[in-house]
């Protein structure tokens, strides 16, 4: 995908409380061969009606965050620590079936591939409908005639026949879109996309980008993005928040972040994606790979792939700091740094 002009981004002075508050969160693994700090000390917050994009190579811990909000970690994995405040309410005080009230009517998530989100033994109306008789006191007709409504929102043709049809008779597209429609049915205030289009051609992927967008916007939801993809985000989201092997690594405003990182692991990923004002020249290519999360190396866990480490980068841990106005990065030689 060809990197867009980024979504404005704009530092928020006279912010509204966070409809979403993730402080220290920690949530490890348990395994034979050590601990996997999966999500090692993460920190955001998400503004009412914000589209967030949390961006990273696979085993950054984008997707468990968001399994972290939605008290999907099953053992040997575990929230160690952390707080996850949602409306004022820390998620982590309730038990399951205080979180089975807030999954679908107070947060959806997207899941990533459409065939396992779905329940091939049920028809598609059956998966939309469990959702309202749920979470909402409407009657059949109400219900079957929102059902309707919803499919033809995401782009469905002739909803009342597809609603009786079964997830295989769906293309892969029209799953997601179908996925997409039952994470929203119930008016969510909070919006989950885990890798939502990665499995799609990249036509497909753009009409559902836009489509999630348009939702959103309409329905005055937030979103948190979790994705590999940074020109996906920078059509998307209003900030980004870059993580790997855990942490975050850089957070800040999408069209300050997109223009000007402030860490190399950042730029890296920006390098790596086709433009066209560089369509001659070959891609960049972060060197080596995501080192193991049980046994990451000491200092900077980046630090081993950097091409501009230096020593006190292999020995001390960076801290996470401001350099731009709401643009941080945890970095001991930051680029275009203006403290």
């Amino acid at each position: 995908m060809t990197l867009p002009p980024s979504r404005p981004g704009t530092a928020r002075t006279d912010a509204p409380s966070p409809l979403l508050s993730v402080r220290g969160l920690k949530t490890h693994f348990h395994t034979f061969g050590g601990v996997v700090k999966a999500v090692d000390g993460v920190d955001f917050d998400l503004a009412p009606g914000e589209i967030l994009g949390l961006v990273g190579e696979s085993g950054g811990g984008k997707s468990m965050i968001g399994f972290s909000i939605m008290g999907l970690i099953d053992a040997p994995g575990r929230i160690e620590a952390g707080e996850i405040r949602f409306e004022g309410q820390d998620l982590l005080t309730l038990d399951e079936a205080g979180m089975r009230k807030v999954r679908g009517k107070r947060i959806g998530m997207i899941f990533q591939d459409p065939m396992t989100a779905l329940n091939p033994l049920y028809t598609i109306g059956n998966q939309l409908e469990e959702m309202l008789r749920l979470h909402t006191g409407l009657p059949a007709a109400a219900r079957r005639a929102r059902c309707i409504e919803m499919l033809r929102d995401v782009g469905i043709s002739q909803p009342e026949e597809r609603l009786g049809n079964y997830p295989h008779q769906f293309s892969g597209g029209m799953r997601q879109r179908v996925v997409i429609a039952i994470a929203m049915i119930a008016g969510p205030r909070l919006l989950i996309a885990d890798e939502p289009t990665t499995a799609l051609d990249v036509t497909i992927q753009a009409q559902l980008l836009r489509l999630m967008k348009r939702q959103v916007e309409q329905t005055r939801a937030s979103l948190i993005l979790i994705t590999h993809d940074l020109a996906a985000v920078s059509q998307m989201a209003d900030r980004v928040v870059v993580l790997y092997c855990g942490r975050i690594v850089e957070r800040g405003p999408t069209s300050q972040l997109i223009r000007g990182p402030a860490h190399h692991y950042t730029r890296g990923l920006l390098d790596s994606i086709p433009h066209e004002d560089r369509s001659q020249r070959r891609l960049h290519q972060i060197p080596g790979s995501v080192p193991n999360i049980r046994k990451l190396p000491p200092g900077c866990a980046f630090a081993p792939r950097c091409r501009a480490a230096q020593p006190l980068c292999r020995e001390v841990e960076p801290v996470l700091t401001e350099f731009a106005p709401g643009q941080a990065a945890a970095c001991h030689f930051p680029l275009e740094a203006k403290l």
